[in-house]
Formats: structure tokens, C-alpha cells, sequence
């Protein structure tokens, strides 16, 4: 789903025997993704962001209210958007701030809903913490990764060499057809693969 006044890309993953599921980066819109879940008869379990950037994790307080859905995030983004500087850039972009993440995680963990598991790749450049999710070769990469292009590296810590290093040491390496879900409707399609990427995108 596309929310936000940012065209954030919000992601509902689903175990279709046993109905957890999880979101990805509510950025808005928390009613359209609730009224989504009550629609496909969901249990949601967590809501994770692949980075503490306000915009991907805006709707955090809303869906956790609405839903009591777990808050994740990679730990190093946990400690810095719930500092101070972290809950003023929030209000500074005009975004309700996240609550502090209900659990943390780490390269090379997963994150479990039902018969569904996605793989955390740790992905830090455009923040400390950001993440890639892989499961079923499907990789959701947040702002790490879009189609025809990256995210964005002159922000409170970021880093263009860790970036480029992250997405060229370990998405690429990825298999070719490795589907990729950006975080923002950025392309001129809504989704890619890494082979298409290694081919045609500019950055990279």
C-alpha cells in the first residue's frame, strides 16, 4: 500500500494458514491499514521498520494502538531516534515521534509470523540501523534500496561508503531473481529484482 504524503510503500506479510502477519513501515494512513487487516481477517504480530526515519515509522503509535501489534527496529536505529535529537526530527518533519521499539534486532535474526520468517540483513548507510527483510525471495529494502536508485546519505548518520559497501557486498550477491520491494514508489514500476538493479540502475 502506498501511504503517507511521502509515498512510502507499506508492506502486510501474511501466513496464509495460520492469518499473523506483520507490517512494514506504516508511514500513514493507519486507518486504510487497519481497515486492511480487519478485511483480510489478520492477526498482526509486529510492526516493523526498516529504519527509524519519521517518515517509515509515523504510524507506529496508531497501528500498535489499534492492533497491540509488537514495535520492531534495528537496535542501533531503536537508540537513536528515541533520543532526544531523535523524537525532534520527528516533530521537525511534521511526524507523530514512534514509541521506543518493543524488541530489537540485529543482522541475521528473523522475525517469525505463522508459517512466514524474513531474514534481517543489517544495511546501515542511509541510517545506523537500517534493514533489508528476505524471505521467499522477496527482499522489502526500505530507502537502502529502490528501483533505479538509492536512498539518500546526508542525514544524522549516514554514511555513503558503508552504504554502497552493504548494498554491493550483500544485495548484489543476492540471486539475480531476488524480488525487491523499495520503500518508496519512487520507479518507474513499483517493484524490481536484483538482476534488473545490477543492470540498469545507475547508482550501482
Amino acid at each position: 500500500m502506498k501511504v503517507g504524503f511521502m509515498d512510502v510503500f507499506c508492506y502486510l506479510v501474511t501466513c496464509t494458514r495460520t492469518r499473523e502477519a506483520l507490517v512494514i513501515d506504516p508511514a500513514g494512513d493507519e486507518d486504510q491499514i487497519f481497515e486492511r487487516i480487519k478485511e483480510k481477517d489478520l492477526n498482526l504480530k509486529y510492526i516493523v521498520n526498516t529504519h527509524g526515519h519519521p517518515d517509515h515509522t509515523c504510524g507506529n503509535a496508531k497501528v500498535k494502538t489499534l492492533t497491540g501489534a509488537k514495535i520492531v527496529m534495528h537496535e542501533l536505529d531503536d537508540q537513536m531516534f528515541n533520543s532526544k535529537q531523535g523524537q525532534e526530527m520527528a516533530r521537525q518533519w511534521n511526524f507523530t515521534p514512534s514509541p521506543p521499539a518493543d524488541l530489537t534486532v540485529k543482522d541475521g535474526d528473523h522475525i517469525v509470523a505463522g508459517d512466514v520468517s524474513l531474514k534481517v540483513i543489517h544495511t546501515p548507510g542511509h541510517s545506523p540501523g537500517g534493514i533489508c527483510l528476505l524471505g521467499d525471495s522477496n527482499l522489502f529494502t526500505g530507502d537502502t534500496l529502490f528501483v533505479g536508485g538509492i536512498g539518500r546519505t546526508d542525514l544524522p548518520g549516514a554514511s555513503m561508503t558503508e552504504f554502497m559497501t552493504a548494498i554491493r557486498q550483500i544485495l548484489l550477491t543476492l540471486p539475480g531473481e531476488t524480488i525487491v520491494w523499495p520503500g518508496h514508489d519512487y520507479g518507474v514500476k513499483p517493484s524490481s529484482t536484483i538482476e534488473v538493479e545490477k543492470k540498469t540502475n545507475p547508482w550501482l
